[in-house]
């Protein structure tokens, strides 16, 4: 598989939030585990899978736009991040805002989304 260059990925809620990405990172999509091991357990301890996963959290770098009011008190919508070939879809809201605003440098802000519930991938 050709590897994919990070450009034209795009971010959008239904509540119409837009923002210019410079970059984004979707971390912690994780599953839990059962430790199934007992006092007669020998070799390695032994886990089952949990059947919920949690989708995980995205932070997304952007250009910061004082016109724009960031959606950190709207309640969970769908969430499209379009990665161009694909994209992902699932229910997220926004749990962190900030600005930075260097002197004669361009303003940036950074976002954190949390997802919930199930991760819809489609081709593009």
């Amino acid at each position: 598989m050709a590897s994919i260059i990070g450009t034209g990925t795009t971010i959008a809620f239904d509540t119409g939030f837009f923002a210019e990405i410079v970059g984004l990172r979707w971390s912690g999509i994780s599953r839990g585990h059962v430790d199934e091991s007992h006092m007669g357990t020998t070799g390695a301890r032994i886990f089952r899978p949990l059947n919920l996963f949690d989708p995980g959290e995205l932070e997304v770098d952007l250009h910061f736009a004082p016109a724009t009011r960031p959606p950190i008190d709207d309640p969970a919508a769908s969430c499209v991040v379009d990665f161009g070939t694909y994209t992902w879809t699932a229910n997220a809201f926004m749990t962190e805002f900030e600005i930075t605003d260097p002197f004669e440098d361009k303003m940036t802000a950074r976002g954190r989304l949390k997802f919930s519930g199930n991760i819809t991938i489609a081709s593009g």
